[in-house]
């Protein structure tokens, strides 16, 4: 018997024994990509702005009926009682609407914002954001209104000077389609008006 070592025979190992290095690092590339892309995800989305927010007025109105006629004064911006039979579509108007149908919209858990027309064209751009965020947001100019930007829901409102506040966010957040309206689950289309978005 002889006591040499065996050699090894390497040339004969098989193709499919051999694991190439790019399966392991592909799996470990995607791995990262995916922790990455869901850390940015947490990292960069704010919680939404939630409450009723400073300044908020609750403001008495009548009952929901339904009338005939124009029965708001020019500057007013109503937040509830007596409408129109038919309600405003919900969007963004460059020129007035009947504030009796836009109060129909409020009854429908609609949030209406209304700005001063000397509002600066970048003010104005600022607010039809919200019109792209949510279906029950309503925009549109008021000549004669007490502040640059109404914001108003049924009973409710809020009076501010900049668009880039953030408790106008807060109060779209809180009271589109909020169930203090009387009928929060009744439609913002199908309604007069033609909205540009």
């Amino acid at each position: 018997m002889s006591n040499k070592p065996r050699a090894r025979n390497t040339s004969t190992r098989s193709a499919a024994s051999v694991e190439s290095p790019w399966a392991k690092r592909l799996v470990w590339i995607a791995g990262i990509v995916i922790v990455g892309g869901l850390s940015a995800i947490v990292w960069f989305s704010q919680p939404e702005i939630r409450g009723v927010p400073d300044g908020t007025q609750t403001v008495a109105v009548g009952d929901p009926l339904h009338v005939d006629g124009d029965i708001h004064a020019e500057g007013e911006v109503p937040a509830g009682g007596a409408h129109d039979a038919i309600w405003q579509n919900c969007g963004f108007y460059a020129e007035e609407i009947r504030s009796e149908n836009a109060v129909h919209s409020l009854e429908h858990g609609a949030v209406w914002i209304t700005y001063d027309p000397s509002l600066s064209g970048e003010d104005v751009q600022s607010l039809r954001r919200f019109v792209k965020r949510t279906e029950k947001v309503l925009v549109s100019p008021v000549a004669g209104q007490s502040a640059p930007i109404i914001v108003t829901a049924w009973a409710t409102q809020l009076e501010l000077d900049d668009p880039t506040d953030l408790r106008l966010e807060q109060f779209v957040n809180e009271f589109s389609g909020a169930s203090s309206a009387p009928e929060p689950g009744a439609h913002c289309t199908g309604g007069v008006g033609h909205p540009e978005f």
